[in-house]
């Protein structure tokens, strides 16, 4: 399964380098997000979300 946010990143044609770079976080940390693997503080989810003009539902809210 893909990520949302992976999906908005590679829409913005971002890598996981240059999205890191504009949160202030690893290129580690954003592959473990998008993998899931990773559990992201709000304030992170909040810089992601604005880094890819995205809402917080838009990347991390789960489809029921």
């Amino acid at each position: 399964m893909t990520s949302k946010m992976k999906l908005a990143r590679i829409e913005k044609e971002l890598t996981q380098d240059q999205l890191a770079k504009q949160v202030k976080a690893t290129r580690q940390t954003i592959g473990l997000i998008e993998k899931g693997r990773y559990n992201p503080s709000l304030q992170l989810c909040i810089a992601i979300a604005r880094a890819l003009d995205k809402t917080l539902d838009d990347l991390f809210w789960e489809e029921l």
